[in-house]
């Protein structure tokens, strides 16, 4: 059996003397001003045993992956209902492309770029003031971590209300189309918000392990969603995780896996881990270049591809 610790520990250190980190991400103002050099791992394994190594305890703002937590609480309110809304295809375009929305008559390609997520966060604000319907994600985030202090970083979601002119227009877009039934106004307040929690790697990694352990909490023993739509959501983050990048990440880790534009990735070995990585600087599609490398390295490493070995 491979010494996980070590393993996390050396990855760390081989990462911190990299000099190729890629770009941080500028169209945010505040994530502008992160600190390209910063790397952190955890890997939380089915004991419950925690590795870590680098900068795992600083937070930052997880962005896209808090994509998979709101999909998982609107599947928790709708079901299937949901698909209705948006689609489960890998994009092949930009997370923030206008050209496919249009083409596809405003209904999403799938739920993690960010027209899909903006149509997710409509139908959990549906029957909810914004203040309750970002309580419940925030409250949902703290009770998967187990982690009370988690929280947003007002800064950086004022940041991107500023900046979201791209997310305004789809939202629009698919207002006219009957896709958001809310205020446009709305839901963009939710969505930059939820957007804008900051969690370290051990936070993260925490609140993942329901999709390592079929969809149980391991904590508490509670079921947060049923196998079957663990499996699914899984399916949907090798698929469509990574934007435009999703194929490569399957090809180089092999894992199912949700990126952010401020560094992190959420990667799951299903039955063996749930695994947080962070590096700020971006590859071409946005997704953390370094964060993919740890986690290529990672998986070659502990022998945990979901295509085997």
């Amino acid at each position: 059996m491979p010494d996980l610790d070590r393993i996390v520990r050396d990855i760390a250190d081989e990462m911190r003397g990299r000099t190729d980190r890629g770009e941080v991400a500028s169209y945010i103002p505040e994530l502008a001003r992160v600190d390209p050099g910063a790397f952190g791992i955890v890997v939380i394994d089915r004991d419950g045993a925690v590795a870590s190594g680098g900068d795992s305890e600083a937070p930052f703002s997880i962005q896209s992956i808090s994509k998979v937590f709101t999909l998982t609480l609107a599947l928790g309110m709708v079901g299937d209902r949901l698909w209705k809304r948006v689609g489960r295809e890998p994009s092949g375009s930009p997370f923030n492309s206008v050209v496919q929305l249009e083409y596809e008559r405003g209904v999403p390609r799938n739920p993690f770029i960010n027209a899909g997520a903006i149509a997710v966060t409509d139908v959990i604000l549906s029957g909810h003031q914004p203040r309750e319907a970002l309580g419940e994600i925030v409250r949902f985030m703290q009770f998967l971590a187990q982690d009370t202090s988690i929280a947003i970083d007002e800064a950086v979601a004022a940041s991107e209300q500023r900046t979201g002119f791209r997310n305004a227009a789809l939202a629009s877009y698919m207002k006219s189309f009957g896709v958001i039934d809310n205020p446009v106004d709305y839901t963009l307040g939710v969505y930059f918000h939820h957007c804008a929690i900051a969690m370290s790697c051990r936070q993260l990694a925490m609140a993942g392990r329901y999709l390592a352990h079929s969809g149980r909490h391991p904590g508490t023993g509670l079921s947060v969603v049923p196998p079957e739509r663990a499996r699914r959501i899984n399916a949907i983050m090798l698929t469509c995780g990574h934007y435009d990048g999703s194929g490569e990440f399957a090809y180089r880790v092999g894992l199912p896996g949700k990126s952010g534009v401020g560094g992190g990735i959420l990667a799951i070995a299903p039955g063996r881990a749930s695994i947080a990585v962070w590096s700020p600087g971006l590859d071409a599609s946005g997704n953390s270049h370094l964060g993919r490398i740890a986690l290529e390295t990672l998986t070659k490493r502990m022998g945990w591809s979901i295509f085997g070995v």
